[in-house]
């Protein structure tokens, strides 16, 4: 039988971002796989959340690169890049809460190159005068990760109908940033 290491990876992410703390047994269970299986993919829990950090790089960079930071009003360019990031909330909001994942030397240089993309979208923002310029863009760009990963773990809980996640986040995001006109 063929393991499709993308499929486990995404029950992993499933579980995971509902239950940070599951072991690799019951990784393998939601997996439907054997705990062998699952250690001849990945040899322990680090390698299974290296191997998850990766599948988040690659899907933020997609929805990144669907969300086109670089086409359009800046505000409408942010609503757009949480409609792209809302599928993989779940997976972001664990990721961004694993400590392994931003300690030491291994910290994986995807991350700084994400958040350099959005700062730039921010910074072009406030450059347009479209968003505050007493909110620094690395701020403005982590306060979008907590909202994204705040929103998931909302829904997840059923304390926000999911139909309701882009709305809350960009409306409290653009709220706050936007730059008011003094009269």
């Amino acid at each position: 039988m063929s393991v499709d290491r993308t499929q486990v990876l995404r029950s992993a992410a499933a579980l995971l971002s509902r239950k940070a703390t599951a072991t690799m047994d019951e990784v393998a269970r939601a997996a439907g796989i054997g705990r062998a299986t699952l250690h001849r993919h990945f040899a322990g829990r680090d390698a299974l959340v290296r191997a998850l950090e990766e599948l988040g790089l690659q899907e933020m960079e997609a929805a990144i690169a669907r969300a086109r930071l670089d086409d359009g009003p800046c505000d409408e360019v942010v609503r757009r890049l949480v409609a792209e990031m809302e599928p993989i909330a779940p997976l972001l909001s664990f990721l961004v809460t694993e400590n392994q994942l931003f300690e030491g030397d291994q910290q994986n240089e995807g991350w700084a190159r994400l958040d350099a993309r959005v700062s730039d979208l921010f910074r072009r923002g406030q450059e347009q005068g479209v968003f505050r310029i007493d909110l620094t863009p690395a701020w403005l760009t982590e306060a979008l990760y907590g909202l994204i990963g705040s929103a998931a773990w909302s829904v997840q809980d059923g304390r926000v109908a999911a139909r309701d996640f882009q709305y809350m986040i960009v409306e409290l995001l653009l709220g706050g940033a936007r730059r008011s006109v003094e009269k």
